[in-house]
């Protein structure tokens, strides 16, 4: 062949494979749901940012008593007023009677009258304050009455939710059709506080429930940090202008010259407070050393995800131990069981890949707290990216993920923070799922499941972080929260 013809074939071939690595990294930019920043310097993975000298970065008035207990830590029980009357709301752990050990309620009078919500006036944000603490300070345990013990081995379910009523309504009633469901505890983890996701709370029936909120939801904290206090910088305001003005935190933009917006830090902070408040802070969950599930409103569960969940947490233990996370969703455009429903994956924990339906157990939840400050001064507004930073940068080793290679877990969210300009029928996703599962009915609850890849991929190019995180108030607020271990 001549030397031409061969120079032109390698010049081909070069372009085939440009092409190539260029469609697989704007899919997999794709998957990612954040409003990424555009010609920005590419960050290099390496700068550790230090925490900052601030003085009083949370304003004095936003630290009233009932804050420990809503940011994840117990109050003493002296500290706590007639909380042993409050209809069973301490629930500890019960003695051994049996093989199957089972919580029992601490006060064991399940069957008294139930505790109700006060009455809000929901244009009087200090009573919606108030209602949030006192929801967050009672740890009121619904259907107590139905449901007065579950087994020590359970899972704890728990969703972060928005306002969006109609897609945590669907997530709800995907769990109904779920064998086993009265066997978990579901927390319903809330930023915002409406009749609405209050009615959906009260109508759940299958199994025990607390709900709990936010404490410094910016629907509570409008005119002041961690909403946009008046005097705050604007997002686009040049920093020398904002010095200019004097504007709060003129000192600090993200790197890409950017202040804060509270309606984007404010997710990250309540992923963080809420995992938290759920190893630390419920008394009913603080001794608990099983499965947490890590649900969205928008997502959608399918009949054999709680027992598909406990087929891989036992074969984690068996076959993966130095997995870290489970992962039940995926972002793949086919859905495939007849020859995946028992396949599992062991895999390096990826941010646009393994976040949906994510579970870890108390192992797992102290292996991210040695990385609390990383996590909280790591300038991107999303949790996911976050946790992809610390796993790489931080931790002696990357976060393992166990990845179901089927769905059992949907997301149906095609509105919402990243999603605005979307048309979309959340009712024509689900059924659509729906469909999907009638056909593949068969191939559902495996009875044993197999391991398909299990490798320590290659570590792809550090990602540019979003930035949106820059501000030191954000930074000393989200340690706040919860235990350091």
């Amino acid at each position: 062949m001549r030397p031409f013809r061969v120079f032109k074939l390698l010049l081909f071939l070069l372009c085939v494979i440009t092409v190539s690595l260029y469609i697989l990294v704007s899919n997999e930019e794709a998957n990612h749901r954040s409003r990424r920043p555009q010609g920005h310097p590419v960050y290099d993975g390496k700068h550790v940012v230090e925490l900052p000298a601030f003085q009083n970065p949370i304003p004095e008035q936003q630290k009233p008593e009932p804050i420990d207990l809503a940011q994840g830590k117990r109050f003493p029980r002296t500290e706590m007023p007639n909380l042993a009357k409050s209809n069973a709301s301490s629930i500890k752990q019960g003695k051994p009677q049996s093989n199957d050990t089972v919580l029992i309620a601490g006060n064991g009078n399940v069957k008294s009258e139930k505790w109700t919500r006060p009455k809000v006036d929901l244009n009087n944000i200090a009573e919606i304050k108030a209602a949030m603490l006192d929801v967050n300070h009672k740890q009121y345990i619904h259907n107590l009455d139905k449901f007065p013990s579950r087994p020590s081995n359970s899972i704890v379910v728990v969703v972060q939710a928005h306002q969006r009523h109609e897609y945590l309504q669907f997530l709800i009633n995907s769990m109904r059709a779920v064998p086993n469901i009265e066997e978990i505890l579901l927390v319903i983890s809330l930023d915002w506080y409406s009749e609405e996701m209050n009615a959906i709370v009260d109508s759940i029936d299958f199994c025990q429930v607390i709900q709990i909120f936010y404490p410094f939801s910016i629907q509570v904290y409008k005119d002041e940090f961690p909403g946009f206090h008046p005097n705050d910088c604007p997002r686009d305001m040049p920093k020398a202008k904002a010095a200019d003005v004097k504007c709060n935190n003129w000192e600090h933009p993200d790197q890409y010259g950017h202040y804060r917006e509270p309606r984007y830090t404010m997710t990250k902070h309540h992923w963080w407070w809420k995992l938290q408040h759920v190893f630390t802070g419920l008394d009913t969950t603080a001794d608990h050393n099983g499965l947490v599930l890590l649900l969205e409103e928008d997502h959608y569960v399918i009949p054999d995800f709680l027992s598909m969940l406990s087929s891989m947490y036992n074969f984690k233990k068996n076959t993966c131990p130095e997995c870290d996370i489970l992962t039940l969703g995926l972002y793949d455009k086919g859905v495939h069981y007849s020859d995946r429903s028992n396949k599992v994956d062991a895999l390096i924990w990826h941010s646009s890949k393994h976040n949906m339906g994510m579970a870890m157990d108390r192992n797992s939840f102290n292996k991210l707290q040695g990385c609390a400050k990383e996590f909280c001064v790591f300038d991107d507004y999303n949790w996911d990216w976050t946790l992809q930073h610390i796993s790489k940068h931080c931790m002696s080793s990357s976060l393992m993920a166990l990845v179901s290679k089927s769905p059992r877990v949907f997301h149906i969210g095609e509105c919402g923070i990243h999603h605005n300009g979307k048309q979309c029928n959340v009712a024509e996703k689900v059924k659509h799922i729906e469909s999907v599962l009638e056909v593949n009915k068969q191939h559902l609850f495996p009875n044993e499941l197999k391991l398909g890849q299990k490798t320590r991929t290659l570590s792809a190019k550090p990602s540019k972080p979003n930035g949106g995180w820059g501000d030191i108030r954000d930074h000393a607020l989200c340690m706040s929260y919860g235990k350091k271990v």
